[in-house]
């Protein structure tokens, strides 16, 4: 039986001015939001803010990023090492002005995998077939945007494959 590798990971939700959201594309063809896992020692602010710059050139201190304001966790496997890890995933919300992602700092796993990026509106998120995660993001976004912000994370559903069928549009 293999045993799973913790992988707490910070994410952030980059909005702009107009309501759009900023991710990322992997080579299997799934969008995804800014972020990775915490370095040893690290806070999850630290992590998320670091991460950010790193993935996108958009420096941002750990303490404009509020709260968490969603979590996800589950089990995937690494692109990059083909071990099974288990993720614990914080999701911040920051709003910024639009900006071209600067993707010098990707990692060489991260320049492999990661093919586009686009920001996205909130009706294109709620419309597409394409595979978006973490699942139920256009739900949570439309809160966030609205300036609610939750008293506690939201849960949101694991994108694992499985359960595929919790993605189709208008389940978020």
């Amino acid at each position: 039986m293999t045993v799973p590798i913790l992988r707490p990971t910070a994410r952030v939700l980059a909005a702009d001015r107009q309501d759009r959201l900023l991710l990322f594309q992997s080579a299997d063809t799934t969008w995804f939001t800014p972020g990775g896992g915490m370095d040893d020692g690290e806070t999850v602010e630290a992590a998320a803010a670091r991460e950010l710059l790193e993935e996108t050139g958009h420096r941002v201190g750990p303490d404009r990023l509020g709260p968490v304001v969603a979590t996800t966790a589950g089990h995937w496997l690494g692109g990059w090492d083909g071990m099974l890890y288990f993720s614990v995933e914080s999701y911040f919300f920051l709003r910024v002005d639009t900006f071209v992602p600067d993707t010098s700092g990707f990692t060489d796993y991260e320049r492999e995998d990661i093919r586009a990026h686009r920001w996205w509106t909130l009706p294109d998120l709620r419309t597409t077939r394409e595979r978006i995660v973490p699942w139920g993001l256009a739900g949570l976004l439309e809160r966030l945007y609205a300036g609610e912000v939750p008293a506690a994370p939201v849960r949101l559903p694991w994108h694992h494959p499985e359960f595929e069928h919790l993605a189709a549009p208008g389940a978020g």
